[in-house]
């Protein structure tokens, strides 16, 4: 597998009233095409600030992000924005769904961003619902369906422009756990399709469906390592909800 994305060194540190605040402290790795890594830590770790430096959301103090072995510290806020936009997916715990808007108009927002979007939007939308399952409800509004349903649009959403990347931002987190264990399910056949994802999440049994489990503390990284629990731990987790 080839790499996709290399940080070395990177930190990040804020400022309020004088008072910096060090979130991100020096952390070096890289993750190759098609890994599913989480990203796990509790809250106030740093993960969630990572994500956004990984996501192109926001920008390191120090240190270097290559994203396809280009250097994202001499783009421009535009230029990311393009970038972000074509490369990479995102679904958030909170959904982020237009209200009063239908399924498929939430899907199909990052492709009238796209400025070489084609006549083939309608088809990439369909196909994006179809692949998680939510083909059925695009006439409905998104406050019309049920949690499980919004998270199943929103990966639709990541998935539409065909991204390099996914990021997936604790995505369980507002679902009852057999919902949660369905979003779970559609990432890791995402994954399986080629697809990179990558987790950020405080729970073990959410974060042991990645393949590689890179925990942080206090901005730092503490250990990087292959999953080797994974099945045991879901198979648990699986008979708990039945």
């Amino acid at each position: 597998m080839s790499s996709l994305i290399k940080v070395t060194e990177l930190s990040k540190t804020y400022e309020s009233e004088g008072v910096q605040t060090r979130a991100v402290c020096n952390v070096s790795f890289e993750i190759k095409k098609g890994e599913f890594v989480s990203i796990m830590g509790p809250s106030g770790s740093g993960k969630s600030t990572l994500m956004h430096i990984l996501g192109l959301l926001d920008r390191p103090s120090t240190g270097k992000y290559l994203l396809e072995g280009q250097n994202t510290s001499y783009l421009s806020d535009n230029e990311l924005a393009r970038l972000r936009n074509k490369k990479i997916g995102f679904i958030f715990q909170a959904f982020n769904l237009l209200p009063r808007t239908t399924v498929y108009e939430n899907v199909e927002l990052p492709l009238i961003y796209d400025r070489e979007s084609d006549k083939n939007n309608q088809l990439k939308v369909l196909q994006a619902l179809r692949s998680v399952g939510i083909e059925h409800r695009k006439d409905y509004l998104s406050n019309q369906i049920s949690g499980g349903e919004k998270q199943r649009v929103a990966i639709a959403r990541a998935l539409v422009n065909n991204p390099e990347v996914i990021f997936a931002d604790e995505p369980t987190g507002n679902l009852d756990s057999k919902s949660g264990l369905q979003v779970m399910e559609i990432l890791e056949k995402l994954n399986e399709e080629g697809h990179t994802i990558i987790l950020v999440t405080h729970e073990t049994i959410t974060a042991s469906y990645a393949k590689r489990i890179i925990k942080i503390l206090d901005g730092q990284i503490v250990s990087d390592k292959e999953v080797s629990e994974k099945r045991r731990l879901i198979a648990e987790s699986k008979k708990r909800i039945k």
